[in-house]
């Protein structure tokens, strides 16, 4: 095989034809994995062959299955400055990527979204349109086991400065996550607004409510060493949903895009 060579995975994979998960009203947590996608990408990683290639001035050597994504759409918009996407991650129409980025291969990244400067999408993580990823955003990647829940985040979502979204985590359309959370599919979300503790589990990922304002919070550790020394632990509050002052300060100028 040659970098010229572009098996039908890796051309499934940029046109949006082919998905590692996809929305399914009648799956669990309204998404459906697809195992076998993920089971075909990670046979790419396979081939332990390094080769070098040049990509304007630069030169980079990753292994052969794995060349980079060659961003000729013109309705991309890619802000020079070191922004890396590997072959197999799907860019909807009006993206815009501004430096240092990467985007990982089996993404799928919908029209109209900014992903920000040192911004991270992850392998499969499945990003949808108009969502705003500011500076700073990590969203994990999820290869193995192949059926496990990648990172979800819907249509119109914010996701805000320095927050890190990990394996197993569904941000429901026209959610809010504040600046610097870190959610897992382990991490609990204390809902305020229901009066109730949300937990992902093996089966279905941590779900963030469509709408749902997630900001950073703590709470009281038990026990008598704990409270001596008034200790805490970082949690996530889901303090509000959105509403109109919230769409203001989330807001992106379309002169941005």
């Amino acid at each position: 095989m040659t970098l010229l060579e572009r098996p039908a995975l890796i051309d499934e994979l940029e046109s949006g034809r082919l998905r590692a998960a996809e929305p399914d009203p009648g799956a669990r947590g309204g998404w459906r994995i697809r195992p076998e996608v993920k089971t075909a990408i990670l046979e790419r990683f396979a081939d332990r062959t390094l080769v070098e290639w040049p990509v304007g001035p630069f030169r980079f050597r990753d292994r052969i299955g794995l060349p980079t994504h060659d961003l000729a759409d013109p309705g991309l918009r890619v802000v020079p400055g070191g922004t890396s996407v590997r072959a197999g991650a799907h860019l909807g129409d009006g993206v815009v990527l501004m430096p240092p980025s990467f985007v990982n291969i089996g993404a799928w990244v919908g029209p109209g979204t900014m992903i920000d400067s040192h911004v991270l999408v992850g392998s499969c993580a499945q990003i949808g349109a108009r969502v705003h990823l500011a500076a700073g955003v990590l969203v994990g990647g999820v290869l193995e086991p192949p059926g496990a829940w990648p990172v979800i985040v819907e249509d119109d979502a914010f996701v805000g400065a320095g927050t890190a979204l990990l394996e197993g985590v569904l941000v429901g359309a026209g959610a809010v996550i504040g600046a610097g959370v870190t959610l897992t599919g382990t991490s609990v979300l204390f809902d305020l607004v229901r009066g109730r503790v949300v937990r992902g589990t093996t089966d279905e990922p941590l779900a963030v409510p469509p709408r749902g304002v997630v900001v950073p919070g703590t709470r009281r550790l038990a026990g008598a060493f704990a409270e001596e020394h008034g200790l805490a632990i970082a949690t996530a509050l889901l303090v509000k949903d959105r509403d109109e002052g919230t769409d203001a300060r989330v807001a992106l100028e379309d002169a941005l895009r």
